[in-house]
């Protein structure tokens, strides 16, 4: 297996997920550990509309913002990689013995063929990777709604993904603690439905993990509307 990753390595070079600058070996570079924004203390973990907590590594801004949308949306794969070994250990620091199976959010079958990949399945795959285990697939889209990126109100992204996900495997499901992962986490929308569909099919519990969280937006005092 290393000698064909050695190959591998000659024939395409691996690159920082971030900036894209090639190395000797595969991760983040230096310069970009320093640089992306981390998250801190309880500032990574967010609760979603009906209780579910979702913890991340890293804000959605800047270096982070960059390489999350190069992944997804310009066939960097590869990134899946490192951010899924980001996402692992997110998730063993914020709900170590929380969980006893992986699962991710699914998309849809139109999607797929376009982009080429699932990149949540392939987080999934890469964090499950570190802990020497395989991730199941519980989930399933029923239809290819709108994107979510397309929306900015929150309760219009709840109304978009509201039953188009579906229990892939419910006899799996029952009593099972459930890790669910994802790449992005803004309003928390499509995390939250796919919580409350796992836990409808029979789930005891979920939690989510994704590689970067949107900040929340400081409220500004105006008195003028007082």
């Amino acid at each position: 297996m290393k000698i064909w990753e050695s190959f591998l390595d000659l024939l395409y070079p691996p690159k920082c997920p971030f900036c894209g600058k090639v190395q000797e070996t595969r991760g983040i570079c230096p310069a970009c550990r320093k640089a992306l924004p981390w998250t801190e203390g309880d500032q990574g973990l967010k609760t979603l509309p009906g209780g579910t907590i979702c913890a991340a590594p890293l804000w959605y801004e800047d270096l982070a913002r960059e390489g999350l949308l190069r992944f997804k949306f310009q066939g960097a794969a590869a990134a899946a990689e490192p951010l899924g070994e980001l996402i692992a250990q997110c998730a063993a620091e914020r709900f170590s013995g929380a969980f006893d199976v992986v699962t991710w959010v699914p998309v849809s079958r139109r999607r797929l063929r376009k982009r080429g990949y699932d990149q949540a399945r392939l987080l999934a795959e890469s964090a499950c990777r570190v802990w020497g285990v395989r991730p199941e697939r519980l989930l399933r889209k029923t239809w290819d709604n709108p994107a979510q990126s397309g929306l900015s109100e929150a309760a219009a992204r709840r109304a978009n993904v509201l039953g188009v996900y579906e229990a892939a495997e419910t006899e799996k499901l029952r009593g099972r603690r459930v890790l669910l992962v994802d790449d992005i986490c803004t309003t928390g929308a499509t995390l939250a439905e796919c919580a409350r569909t796992l836990r409808a099919a029979g789930a005891e519990s979920v939690a989510c993990v994704t590689a970067a969280l949107t900040r929340e937006k400081e409220k500004v005092h105006n008195p003028a509307k007082e």
